[in-house]
């Protein structure tokens, strides 16, 4: 029998045994067993070079995907499709916000999509959830090359958006049924610092497409070919991602079993297909999952301005297409470092998640106040400084799912949460690219950064009461509980949440 097949039985199997529990206690049952530390190193380190390079390649296809609409436009994409025409009310000046609106419109289609995936991703097979989707987007970008109005983008960004929506949720429950609390932090930023990456070689890839003087096609129209074949090549390999580590087709059954042993400890469960009705109502009621969106949300107000309009600000300074374009590179520099520095130090040093947040913060907001207040003149160099500060937005948002993420128990309720912060991050994008008015550019666009000011001290103020509030319940549940590990142990794959399961602790 192939090996495909086994795991799918295995997962069937195992999903049948475990009825509204946990899939892994059907393998691993409701007692601690001593696993050899020799397999559960190499069981880990198989699992981080399967997952984590697809992941980033993954992720960085959804960030670059995103983001060559700001260098599309600088290859004529504005012109061809009328993104951009003089204002109405006062000729002289250009109107963009048709380019606003065809990068906030995307975020409308993930919005629409983020819930429905997450379901789709709980009830049937990753593999098969993934793999469909991601080369069904692949076909979407492609046809990007075929649009010739900007009706049409508008149409062809929220399709896009829609099955796009199913790269992120997925990958913060992958993350989470994989990897303990204190690992998660880490691998998280390993996929999220193909933002910084992607900027690089998104940028890298843009400046050859600049190069390009013949052909039948428009230089934007190369590069949306180009992304929907490295998506489709990626949706391939999706179908291979298995479910849980209960059904990992990579790892041999010692490997296997220590992968979801290893995991009982940090009671996080490792994945359970039953929807529950009680989880969702719990997770609604929960004032954590909204401090993190309301964080979420404030903290991506950067991104989408700067992902969709970054080139076009630049150019603004007196720099050429291609110097805006090459100026992204220290940018993403920043934003991979600062993503990779900060899941490091969160894997390394537990309780300072939430602290290096806060401090990742105040680099923005220097950054914007940089950019506003400084002079704006040919090929100004203070500017271009506070355009890259801002690059440590990466870091922000990698901390805020990592701490979402790794507070939050039951399945149901972990996919309702990652639904849920991306909900938010829809919302943080769809904001910024409306906070740029072009009649203003005189003044230095002065409602965009002021805007993104307001948003990050937002973040600021929510970090600290998310800290408060975690601080109280981690209190409050040592404060009532007797240790009794042989229950720790037993509850640690019942599918219960965080506040079910009197043995779970938040992590700041």
């Amino acid at each position: 029998m192939e090996k495909g097949n086994i795991s799918r039985e295995i997962n069937a199997d195992a999903t049948r045994r475990a009825g509204d529990k946990d899939v892994a206690i059907a393998m691993v049952g409701e007692e601690v067993h001593e696993v050899d530390p020799t397999i559960v190193q190499r069981a880990v380190h198989k699992i981080d070079w399967f997952l984590i390079p697809a992941m980033t390649i993954g992720y960085g296809l959804v960030y670059y995907d995103k983001a060559i609409l700001g260098s599309a436009a600088l290859f004529g994409m504005t012109a061809d499709l009328k993104l951009s025409v003089p204002d109405p009310r006062n000729p002289v000046t250009v109107d963009t916000s048709r380019l606003s609106w065809a990068t906030s419109i995307f975020y409308f289609g993930m919005l629409g999509g983020l819930y429905p995936m997450s379901y789709a991703l709980q009830r049937f097979e990753t593999g098969r959830v993934l793999g469909g989707v991601v080369v069904l987007w692949s076909l979407i970008c492609m046809l990007t090359a075929a649009v010739t109005s900007h009706r049409g983008l508008y149409a062809q960004r929220f399709f896009l958006g829609f099955v796009e929506s199913v790269i992120p949720t997925g990958f913060m429950c992958i993350i989470s049924g994989y990897y303990t609390q204190g690992e998660q932090s880490l691998r998280q930023s390993w996929w999220f610092s193909s933002t910084g990456l992607w900027t690089i070689l998104g940028g890298a890839l843009n400046y050859g497409f600049a190069q390009i003087t013949g052909g039948g096609l428009r230089r934007w129209q190369y590069i949306y070919l180009l992304a929907g074949c490295l998506t489709f090549l990626f949706g391939l390999f999706c179908f291979a991602v298995p479910s849980s580590p209960v059904s990992a087709w990579f790892l041999t059954t010692d490997e296997k079993f220590a992968a979801v042993e290893r995991l009982r400890y940090g009671q996080t469960g490792v994945r359970c297909p039953k929807f529950k009705r009680s989880q969702l109502r719990e997770a609604v009621l929960d004032i954590k999952i909204w401090l993190i969106a309301i964080m979420m949300a404030s903290a991506y107000t950067v991104n989408g301005a700067v992902s969709g309009f970054g080139p076009l600000i630049v150019s603004t300074f007196g720099w050429t297409t291609l110097e805006s374009i090459v100026f992204q590179f220290p940018l993403g520099g920043l934003c991979l470092i600062a993503i990779l520095l900060t899941g490091w130090l969160g894997s390394r040093y537990p309780n300072m998640r939430i602290i290096m947040l806060i401090t990742c913060c105040l680099p923005v907001i220097a950054g914007c106040a940089i950019i506003w207040r400084s002079e704006w003149t040919y090929h100004a160099a203070a500017p271009v400084v506070g355009y890259t500060l801002t690059g440590t937005f990466g870091a922000v948002v990698s901390l805020i799912i990592t701490v979402g993420m790794s507070n939050v128990a039951g399945h149901t309720k972990k996919s309702f949460t990652s639904a849920t912060i991306f909900v938010a991050y829809c919302v943080g994008n769809i904001i910024g690219p409306q906070l740029i008015k072009s009649q203003t550019k005189a003044s230095h666009y002065p409602e965009l950064w002021l805007g993104l000011i307001i948003c990050y001290c937002i973040t600021i103020v929510a970090s600290v009461a998310l800290f408060m509030v975690l601080r109280h319940e981690n209190r409050k549940k040592e404060s009532e509980l007797v240790e009794d590990e042989a229950e720790r142990a037993k509850l640690a794959f019942q599918d219960l949440t965080d506040k079910e399961n009197p043995y779970f602790r938040y992590v700041m």
